[in-house]
């Protein structure tokens, strides 16, 4: 069993969530809030991982948690957590669980309306320690048990980003037993949300080649090995399941060092909740027209992300992940996924504002999203 400390204490291997009770124990968490959604609850996965506490943990439920989580949700999870005298947060779920209970986290510890905490306003110096937090991933995608971050629809409609270390989770638990059971839809979707955290960090021009190396090995594991493919074929291949759980968190410790428009593009997308778009489908989908956008601003990175996905360092990384998409059966385009064009307008502003921006190694304007989104229509 591996025991990493890149970013966090991660404790990996089939099996890791059986260690909850001791973790709990280890920072006097007695009366934790499990953060988690109906879907988990239904196919009996909380009440497995609450077996295995035993009677020593008083575990209160929040299973409300939106595919896009909210900031009504948080407030809700955040009553629960006060009526019962909570002492920590424990996520168990794919990355919108996750980032609820940083939020909650968060929210339990500190004044004032979340917003005020987004990094667009500047809320990352604003966050000092949070109350104590577990994460257990039941999907491997967005990594989000060892990253800083949270992405947070807020209530004036905006899908904002709430970045700190202090939100990275005292340790995450990382099982890859949890996610065999993930359907072949799914674990497409959440496999290319890790490789484009991979991609995109790869391609930011934030100095960081630790960052980098991570990014490569995720990308490796994921495309040039096949482990995305074996998964998505074989749902029960728990080897496949290992290295994708291992290339989630990588791609999440590297965007340490930036992601870029595909997130921003995304994140606007995600915020239409009568739409309810998963975002590593968004990401997958929109990944081939930015690599297209980037193409001449990212000097050699193209032939390293080409040598990471074993192909020929001439060929078209842009080509290669839109033949990968249809191979995965995920939409071809936006327009596939119910995305509308008299959206581009506010999808573009969105997007323009979005702090992944920022870290996209061609600058954008909300002009050029526009455009963006319009080819990424189909």
């Amino acid at each position: 069993m591996a025991t990493l400390t890149f970013m966090t204490h991660t404790i990996f291997d089939h099996g890791a969530s059986g260690q909850l009770g001791q973790v709990l124990a280890q920072y006097g968490i007695t009366r934790p809030l499990l953060c988690t959604d109906k879907g988990l609850v239904n196919l009996g996965m909380v009440t497995d991982l609450a077996a295995k506490l035993g009677n020593d943990a008083g575990l209160t439920i929040f299973d409300g948690t939106p595919e896009n989580p909210t900031q009504m949700a948080v407030e809700e999870a955040v009553e629960k957590y006060i009526e019962a005298g909570c002492d920590g947060v424990v996520a168990l779920g794919g990355g919108s669980s996750m980032d609820l209970a940083k939020a909650v986290a968060l929210a339990v510890t500190h004044e004032g309306d979340l917003l005020e905490y987004t990094a667009g306003l500047g809320g990352a110096a604003k966050i000092g320690p949070v109350a104590p937090l577990i994460a257990i991933p039941t999907t491997s995608g967005t990594g989000s048990e060892v990253s800083s971050g949270a992405v947070i629809i807020m209530k004036n409609g905006e899908k904002l980003i709430l970045a700190s270390r202090n939100l990275v989770p005292m340790t995450a638990i990382c099982d890859p037993s949890l996610t065999l059971g993930l359907p072949p839809h799914l674990t497409a979707a959440t496999g290319m949300d890790a490789m484009t955290h991979c991609v995109e960090a790869l391609l930011s021009p934030q100095v960081n080649p630790p960052a980098e190396a991570v990014a490569c090995d995720g990308i490796e594991r994921g495309i040039r090995e096949g482990h995305l493919q074996r998964a998505v074929k074989d749902g029960s291949d728990e080897d496949a399941r290992w290295h994708m759980m291992m290339a989630a968190a990588e791609g999440a410790m590297a965007f340490s060092k930036g992601l870029g428009a595909v997130h921003s593009m995304s994140h606007a997308c995600g915020a239409d909740q009568t739409l309810r778009l998963h975002h590593g489908t968004l990401n997958a989908v929109i990944l081939p027209t930015i690599l297209d956008f980037n193409r001449d601003h990212v000097g050699d990175k193209y032939k390293r992300l080409n040598a990471a996905m074993g192909l020929d360092s001439s060929a078209d990384p842009a080509a290669f992940i839109r033949d990968l998409n249809a191979e995965l059966g995920l939409p071809a385009n936006l327009s596939d996924m119910g995305v509308s064009a008299d959206s581009i307008p506010d999808l573009a502003s969105h997007a323009a504002k979005d702090v992944c921006t920022f870290t996209n190694p061609r600058p954008c304007s909300a002009q050029e999203y526009e455009a963006l989104y319009e080819t990424a229509m189909g």
